[in-house]
């Protein structure tokens, strides 16, 4: 799915939000833009710049932001209200560097067991090639570090765009359809393919 950062779009990003709004948005679009056409790029700085863009945006629950416990953002609503956690900063990344033409199989979105904090935590964890130890984007640790640098997290389970995988049974495929077991997943990508609308937030 190509992501559709166009007049339109950021004209209903202004309305909703504001210029300020806008401009972040747009700023998103620039990035991907640049990283998509630099045919020189290590995909190493695509994933700084993914990592880096979004771990920019201040974290805030769910609760005081869209009012509701456990609510998933798409990356144009975390941008456009300035705020999100976890989840919005992964799926943030996660969308990014899809667009800057990194292998969707190489992206799964993370969800762990965070011991600092006790408490579920979400990560994007990029893997080079299939059975490589994945390199973790995180908002906690800013730093990408492989799996093995980050005995903070237990994983419990990662989905992408293909599917949801059980980290416990070795990365046992438990569903092919992630859309259907992750109703906020597919929510998330009803918005980007213009199939929902964008939502105000109750914080922005």
């Amino acid at each position: 799915m190509r992501l559709l950062i166009d007049s339109a779009q950021l004209s209903a990003v202004e309305a909703l939000y504001g210029e300020e709004a806008k401009h972040r948005v747009a700023s998103w679009g620039n990035l991907m833009q640049a990283d998509r056409q630099n045919s020189e790029i290590k995909e190493s700085l695509k994933l700084n710049h993914a990592n880096t863009f979004f771990n920019q945006v201040e974290w805030v629950t769910d609760l005081e932001h869209w009012g509701e416990e456990d609510y998933w953002a798409t990356p144009i609503e975390t941008l456009a209200s300035n705020g999100g956690d976890c989840e919005d900063f992964s799926i943030g990344k996660y969308f990014t560097l899809l667009e800057t033409m990194v292998d969707p199989q190489k992206l799964r979105i993370t969800y762990v067991k965070s011991k600092t904090y006790n408490q579920a935590h979400m990560v994007l964890a990029y893997y080079e090639t299939p059975g490589a130890e994945p390199l973790i984007l995180d908002n906690i640790d800013q730093s990408i570090k492989p799996a093995s640098q980050r005995q903070d997290l237990v994983p419990v389970y990662s989905f992408s765009g293909s599917g949801i995988w059980l980290a416990k049974e070795r990365g046992k495929k438990l569903s092919a359809n992630s859309m259907n077991s992750l109703p906020q997943w597919k929510r998330v990508n009803d918005q980007l393919a213009g199939k929902a609308p964008l939502r105000q937030a109750v914080k922005k």
